[in-house]
């Protein structure tokens, strides 16, 4: 599978007079159902056509357990390290059916990947230490290389995950534990949307968004055993170099990355593309 660099049929450039950068280009954005909003509406502002098609589903954990454990025994750590908004909500929303407050948090050091966390960390009215300069895992180990020696790291995920982070933390001395905050399924309805989208000529996106490597896992599962000219003239966009990793790997091109790891710097590169 493959996607061309050329500029989809129909779309004009964004020089012409009057014209928002992305008018008449439409953008397949893949990201889960409650979490599409930012990514959506900043693609529509700039005169995109958008369509919604979720490559991925957040669920809870199969079993709470460990996560209320470590809850429990949250005054045993010095670290919380959240990687995603969506490990934010699962914690506090666990927080809360345990009738925790978050003032049991106070006391930690917490550590989140990037400002949407931070943003929704600080929303409860915590202070966030740490954020990376860059958005991904090896710059969370970076920023906590001199903090974390002997000290105690709860680090709250996804089911599936890269293991950077605690590997990397235990190299340099911290104990950490990993639990399961919410896992990502694939959305089985997603498969007959993508590919009548794919096929529909009227429909068809001229580019496709990829805001991790899971979205990433999940696009090529549902789009299955299509044929290699299915992504012929489609630009694939990439949030940052771990999600851009992945589309090489799976064989497909990366034509767009973000500058900054974020939504906004998606939007920009897509914007700059075009």
């Amino acid at each position: 599978m493959s996607a061309s660099n050329r500029r989809a049929p129909g779309v004009s450039p964004a020089s012409s007079a009057g014209q928002k950068p992305l008018s008449g280009v439409r953008v397949l954005v893949g990201r889960a159902r409650h979490q599409a909003g930012a990514l959506s509406d900043g693609l529509r502002e700039l005169g995109a056509n958008v369509i919604e098609i979720p490559f991925i589903e957040i669920r809870p954990p199969r079993s709470y357990k460990p996560l209320d454990t470590a809850l429990k025994n949250i005054s045993d750590y010095d670290w919380l390290i959240l990687t995603s908004v969506n490990g934010v909500e699962a914690v506090f929303e666990r927080m809360e059916k345990l009738q925790f407050t978050n003032t049991a948090l106070k006391n930690l050091n917490i550590a989140a990947i990037g400002p949407a966390t931070k943003k929704a960390i600080e929303k409860r009215g915590l202070k966030v230490n740490v954020v990376p300069e860059e958005y991904v895992a090896e710059s969370v180990v970076k920023s906590l290389r001199d903090q974390v020696k002997g000290q105690h790291v709860l680090l709250a995920r996804a089911k599936v995950a890269r293991d950077v982070i605690p590997r990397e933390l235990r190299k340099l001395g911290a104990g950490v534990d990993v639990v399961e905050a919410y896992e990502t399924v694939i959305p089985k309805s997603s498969r007959v949307k993508l590919r009548s989208a794919l096929n529909n000529l009227e429909r068809r996106p001229n580019v496709i968004t990829f805001t991790s490597s899971s979205t990433v896992r999940n696009f090529c599962a549902l789009l299955g055993k299509m044929p290699p000219h299915a992504l012929h003239g489609i630009k694939l966009a990439s949030i940052g170099p771990v999600t851009s990793a992945t589309l090489r790997e799976l064989d497909l091109q990366v034509n767009i990355e973000a500058e900054q790891y974020t939504i906004p710097g998606l939007i920009e590169a897509i914007a700059k593309s075009f």
